[in-house]
């Protein structure tokens, strides 16, 4: 009686489960099977062509079109999503089964990769082009600027010594400093690139402000360095984000002179 019992139990518990159907290449309707890639059975050796590319493929005889790009993309390094599949004229989508479609041992199956996925990569092997382009021009300046580093250092020692120099040779360059300058303007840089730009930007303000002091002092020959001349260049930012020389706003005078006379006996 008990055994009568949990007999019932399991056949009420099957009666319950949900069962999946399939259409045989026959017309038999039957219950529907768990295959994939590593399903057991007979495989079939599919040959898989992709462009100038031929690849001989293992697949059980049941396995869906999914289940073969799983397969295909460890010999071509495309992901499953990245693959197109035609069988006889017509792209298979993933669910559908080889044998359902007519696919025998050694059937050929021509493999495409995704146009849209096709773009994204070349959209991203330009920027990856357009970042390393980039960060050789900002080094290209860089190397410039350390020449020109030393001879600003070259200059404020000559100055530091009482050697008179002449204005021209702070002009000069200051010159050769903005025209380096201009080069990191016209450089388009993203991520690292554009970081490295700024770097190079400020580095170049920093030694236009040293010339324009020293510059500022050589012209008064009896200054000192408890007062000493003071210069700051005033920077104008441009929408690329380089700096650029502008000229400082004159300040008015505080003082008001006035001629008014008294007139004494």
């Amino acid at each position: 009686m008990k055994s009568s019992t949990s007999k019932g139990t399991e056949t009420r518990e099957f009666n319950y489960r949900e069962i999946d159907w399939e259409l045989r290449p026959g017309g038999m309707l039957v219950q529907k099977r768990d295959v994939g890639v590593g399903s057991s059975g007979p495989l079939i050796k599919i040959k898989v062509s992709h462009g100038s590319c031929h690849y001989d493929t293992d697949v059980p005889a049941q396995s869906t079109f999914g289940d073969l790009k799983k397969v295909i993309a460890n010999e071509t390094g495309l992901e499953p999503k990245e693959q197109r599949l035609l069988f006889r004229g017509k792209e298979r989508e993933n669910d559908e089964y080889l044998h359902m479609v007519g696919v025998k041992d050694m059937s050929k199956v021509i493999l495409f990769e995704d146009p849209a996925s096709k773009e994204r990569k070349l959209e991203e092997m330009k920027r990856n082009q357009g970042t390393f382009e980039a960060y050789e021009a900002v080094a290209r300046v860089r190397a410039e600027v350390d020449k020109l580093c030393e001879k600003v250092v070259a200059l404020e020692t000559t100055f530091c010594s009482g050697t008179a120099i002449a204005d021209k040779e702070f002009v000069v360059l200051t010159e050769l400093l903005m025209i380096q300058l201009l080069k990191l303007d016209s450089i388009e840089a993203n991520g690292e690139a554009k970081v490295q730009r700024r770097i190079e930007v400020r580095r170049i303000q920093s030694f236009v402000d040293t010339l324009d002091n020293l510059k500022a002092r050589n012209s008064d020959p009896f200054s000192n360095s408890s007062n000493a001349v003071s210069v700051t260049t005033k920077w104008e930012t441009f929408a690329s984000g380089v700096g650029s020389l502008s000229a400082p706003v004159p300040i008015q005078s505080a003082t008001k002179v006035t001629q008014d006379w008294e007139l004494f006996d």
